[in-house]
């Protein structure tokens, strides 16, 4: 499974969704769009949006969402085991 997390400097949401992953271990590579206008055009261009934290999983995007959503879409998909 392959995760790039789109986030921006001093992002609460951004740093709520780094810290879930870092928590369960799971492997994600971080692309700071406050640092890139590549990594903005590149975000932009895969969500239609330009609202952060945005994350491409194996291709499927999920945009403008916080640590709830994250932890849901990765349970429903089984990568994190739900009680």
């Amino acid at each position: 499974m392959k995760i790039i997390v789109y986030t921006k400097t001093n992002c609460g949401w951004c740093a709520e969704v780094l810290d879930l992953l870092l928590e369960y271990n799971i492997p994600f590579e971080e692309r700071n769009v406050s640092e890139s206008r590549e990594f903005m055009k590149e975000m932009i261009d895969k969500s239609d949006q330009s609202l952060a934290p945005t994350l491409d999983i194996d291709g499927e995007v999920l945009a403008d969402v916080g640590a709830d959503e994250v932890e849901a879409y990765l349970k429903e998909k089984g990568v994190i085991k739900g009680l």
